[in-house]
């Protein structure tokens, strides 16, 4: 037998490819069947901000309709409804996937706390003799300690779905993707929103697709280098404190969102050697210090993405299986939803040269241009080689095309092996436009 501890997107995939090749697999999820299996991502993360962006996209939409006077009134948003709405459909996706896990042969065991000592796994209390296991248990929020953060009115990404009630004022305490992104839902839905970024804003994105950033985020306050002190209040939360360029000061507040990152829950494994952060140490085969067992997803720290921690399953069940994989990470593509995908994959490292234009208009952005902002299609290529080394995309469906350009990047691919290339039109999508033009522009100064 072969113990997978967690549901979510690593040990569902792991537990999945071990019981279709024939293993006889048990899925521990701790908590209850009412929530069921999915982890993160579908109950606090990825599924749910898409959910609510999905409804700030539509009442961004209907207020510059309005501003064209083309619509006679904007919708207004019944914010409770919103989130019993969410949780209905994150129940239903739940159960679908419980029946497509235990359609493939697994054992799904709820309610029981797995744990791993050593080589020697428990479910709940028992002992069990397993041929292998794999610790997928994620992750939890980061919690800064910092006076009044349990304060009623102070939230993290677990339990904001409490929230029946828009705020009026948010404070978000974070300078990150899911700062911005939750910086975007409730900014469109009318709350005043400030966010206390302790470094910079977004420092890592690319400067083009930051520029897309900080227009689409024009009605938030923000504010770099600002360290969070304290949260005001006594029974409810009033406000935040914070110390920027040596100086005290604060905003008022009558929600706190602490967006300030994740920290892998590997409290249920002891006798494997961990990281400074917690994070369960594996090799490119997902391989702990202990034979046999196997660490996947956020547990195993960063880069805490859900297609990762896909991966990373499956590279962990097909050694398991005695098919050795690898885990790579050198292209990962990503994205940031706000008013439009903004998704990127790779770099302009070593000699690379970038070219970016703004994005077509088309299908979700006809009605930008207007606005000015039909989104961004860059990409970065070697000038001699023509290879493609990176790519950032605004628009529509900016994740999906770098999820395929980070795919045709690992195999190599150049801006001349889109010569031919015929694209749907209309699209939204520049990237494949601007490849056939660097591959103009590149050929004209180094003719083959």
């Amino acid at each position: 037998m072969i113990v997978v501890l967690g549901g979510g997107p690593a040990g569902r995939i792991a537990s999945i490819r071990l019981a279709t090749a024939g293993k006889k697999v048990t899925l521990v999820e701790p908590k209850g069947k009412s929530r069921g299996i999915g982890g993160q991502c579908l109950h606090f993360g990825c599924m749910p901000v898409c959910a609510l962006n999905d409804i700030a996209r539509i009442v961004s939409t209907a207020r510059r309709f309005h501003e064209l006077e083309m619509i006679d009134t904007v919708p207004a948003l019944r914010f409770s409804k919103v989130m019993d709405e969410t949780l209905a459909v994150q129940q239903k996706i739940a159960g679908i996937l419980d029946e497509e896990t235990r359609d493939a042969g697994v054992d799904v065991v709820y309610g029981k706390a797995g744990q791993v000592d050593g080589r020697q796994v428990y479910v709940g209390d028992e002992s069990v003799d397993a041929e292998a296991a794999i610790i997928a248990t994620g992750s939890r929020p980061n919690i800064p300690d910092i006076p009044g953060v349990t304060l009623p009115g102070v939230h993290t990404p677990h339990s904001l779905w409490r929230l029946r009630e828009l705020p009026e004022k948010i404070a978000i305490v974070g300078g990150g993707v899911m700062a911005a992104e939750f910086a975007y839902i409730f900014q469109e839905f009318g709350s005043e929103v400030t966010v206390l970024a302790r470094s910079g804003f977004l420092k890592n994105l690319d400067r083009h697709l930051r520029a897309v950033a900080m227009k689409e985020l024009a009605g938030v306050e923000i504010h770099e280098g600002a360290e969070a002190t304290g949260i005001c209040g006594t029974t409810l939360t009033t406000g935040v404190r914070y110390r920027m360029a040596g100086a005290e000061t604060g905003s008022p507040a009558d929600t706190v969102l602490l967006a300030t990152g994740l920290v892998p829950n590997s409290g249920m494994a002891s006798g494997i050697d961990k990281g400074p952060g917690g994070e369960i140490l594996v090799n490119d085969r997902m391989q702990t210090s202990v034979p046999g067992i196997y660490a996947c997803g956020d547990v195993a720290g960063a880069p805490f993405l859900t297609p990762v921690a896909r991966h990373e399953g499956i590279v962990a069940a097909d050694n398991i299986l005695g098919k050795v994989r690898h885990m790579d990470y050198s292209r990962i593509p990503q994205a940031i939803y706000l008013a439009h995908e903004l998704a990127f994959c790779g770099s302009g490292a070593g000699e690379s040269a970038s070219l970016a234009l703004p994005g077509p208009a088309g299908p979700g952005t006809y009605w930008s241009v207007p606005y000015g902002d039909t989104g961004l299609a860059k990409i970065f290529a070697d000038p001699a080689s023509g290879d493609i080394t990176g790519m950032c995309a605004a628009g529509p469906a900016g994740g999906v095309i770098a999820g395929y350009l980070a795919f045709l990047m690992e195999r190599h691919f150049s801006v001349h092996d889109f010569e031919d290339f015929i694209e749907v039109h209309p699209s939204s999508d520049g990237i494949y436009g601007l490849a056939k033009y660097a591959s103009e522009l590149f050929r004209k100064h180094n003719p083959p």
